[in-house]
């Protein structure tokens, strides 16, 4: 096309007849505009080749992002399922969606709606502004401590590792929220055959399936999103639903955010906290936030007096108010802290160490909550954190915590924040780093962007290493 505009005649097949000096200049200077054309045709072809087909490079902040990630994270696994595949069953609603659908009915005295939605994560948090970084406010949730069990069923459905071929699986992922449906009849006079119908009727759904009938359940795990005690009832008249005892559930394996330790067939994998991060530099730079916030105070208690004799949580709460120069109070006594605030996440952030006593079991969602802050968490009882989440955070407790015992609280021989204040700045950072280097294992992202493993990643992996030697 440029040609034919340029420069007509040379498009003739005829020669000319006569060429004049006055014609042959002509013909220069169309040749003249003809290269001058040409050759910024051929420039602007080698820029729009050099812009599509060359790698991008990355800028030198991108660069260090990405380095920053790699060194804290670790690389990305090539083989993220050499252990096998997870077959995940498809259950009739009313073991999961159903309970979705009527949650205004899974608590007697709340609507438990907002603490199912989205996927599991709970209502976007609001007035964090003033605490975290602007940028990842978006990344916070009122997540309730109870949610893992819709949490890790949307995971486990996009999850790398699924398989819809039952026959080639490892692992098959039973998806009933067993919390939720037993919750429903824990606090009110319902009889144990009303704690006990959803399980036992899930049970023998279960086990008509081929895959169960082939191993007894053997290959098959669950999530049970609240303690292992809420579903260990041995008689009637006592707590929770017998779920546990009941025999189908003799093999199967059970992840849940408190397991008994006398039990191999539990993991006990982290409560959900608030932060769920959209990618992994998302998760970097809150590490990197925790590590430099000012913290003001020596200690805090986040926590609610309990109406009963001796109640231990009472103890450190007036405890902390008589050390008001060194200790930082969050009272939730009632239900002042139940759908989420911001004081309990700025109290951690301002304090070196968080008093964690045992909670309605041993564990405690606020121990992850006090973590997640780079406050470093004291124990008053071993089995809050002794034998529990070692995929997660290893079993050695004693480099990221600090073990006081109670009964010396109890009785006044020991003070906390003369035990507190005997650790010097350098010991602080060093169990403040151990904490900062086991985030990644212990928060739930949200399961977007990122590439580095998270706490739903490491559980399922860790069923799959474990289901993958028992064939």
């Amino acid at each position: 096309m440029v040609l034919d505009h340029y420069n007509p005649p040379f498009h003739t097949h005829k020669k000319p007849k006569n060429l004049s000096l006055k014609n042959a200049s002509t013909i220069r200077i169309y040749m003249l505009k003809f290269s001058k054309v040409f050759l910024v045709i051929i420039f602007q072809l080698v820029i729009i080749h050099y812009i599509y087909q060359s790698p991008s490079k990355p800028s030198s902040s991108s660069s260090i992002h990405q380095d920053t990630t790699q060194q804290i994270l670790g690389p990305k696994s090539n083989d993220r399922c050499k252990h096998g595949t997870v077959y995940v069953y498809n259950l009739p609603a009313k073991f999961n969606q159903d309970l979705l659908d009527h949650c205004a009915n899974l608590d007697p005295w709340h609507s438990r709606c907002k603490a199912v939605t989205n996927h599991g994560l709970g209502p976007m948090a609001a007035g964090l502004s003033n605490v975290v970084p602007e940028n990842l406010s978006p990344a916070w949730y009122w997540t309730d401590m109870f949610a893992g069990e819709v949490l890790y069923h949307s995971r486990m459905l996009r999850h790398a590792c699924r398989t819809t071929e039952s026959e080639t699986a490892t692992a098959f992922y039973i998806p009933f929220y067993a919390g939720l449906a037993v919750g429903r009849y824990l606090f009110t006079n319902y009889s144990a055959q009303d704690r006990d119908a959803s399980c036992a009727e899930l049970l023998h759904w279960v086990s008509d399936q081929p895959p169960w009938r082939r191993s007894r359940g053997a290959d098959h795990f669950i999530m049970l999103g609240r303690m292992t005690w809420d579903f260990r009832r041995s008689r009637d008249a006592d707590w929770g639903s017998g779920f546990i005892y009941m025999p189908q559930m003799k093999h199967v394996l059970r992840l849940g955010v408190e397991r008994d330790p006398w039990d191999p067939l539990e993991v006990s994998v982290p409560y959900p906290t608030g932060f769920h991060p959209r990618s992994d530099w998302e998760l970097v730079q809150w590490m990197e936030y925790v590590r430099t916030v000012n913290r003001t105070n020596r200690f805090t208690f986040v926590g609610g007096k309990r109406q009963m004799k001796g109640d231990f949580r009472t103890i450190l709460q007036e405890h902390c108010r008589d050390e008001s120069g060194s200790c930082r109070v969050v009272d939730c006594s009632g239900t002042r802290c139940y759908d989420g605030t911001s004081e309990i996440l700025e109290a951690f952030l301002a304090s070196d160490f968080c008093l964690q006593p045992r909670g309605d079991a041993h564990t405690r969602r606020s121990t992850f909550d006090c973590m997640l802050a780079g406050s470093i968490p004291v124990f008053f009882w071993k089995r809050s954190i002794h034998n529990q989440y070692e995929w997660f955070l290893g079993d050695e407790p004693g480099r990221f915590s600090i073990f006081i015992d109670r009964r010396a609280v109890r009785n006044g021989t020991t003070s906390i924040r003369t035990v507190l204040e005997s650790f010097s700045r350098d010991e602080v950072r060093r169990k403040r780093e151990k904490l900062i280097s086991l985030m990644p294992k212990f928060v739930y992202t949200s399961g977007q962007d990122g590439t580095a493993k998270d706490a739903f990643d490491f559980a399922i992996d860790g069923v799959l290493r474990r289901l993958h030697k028992r064939g």
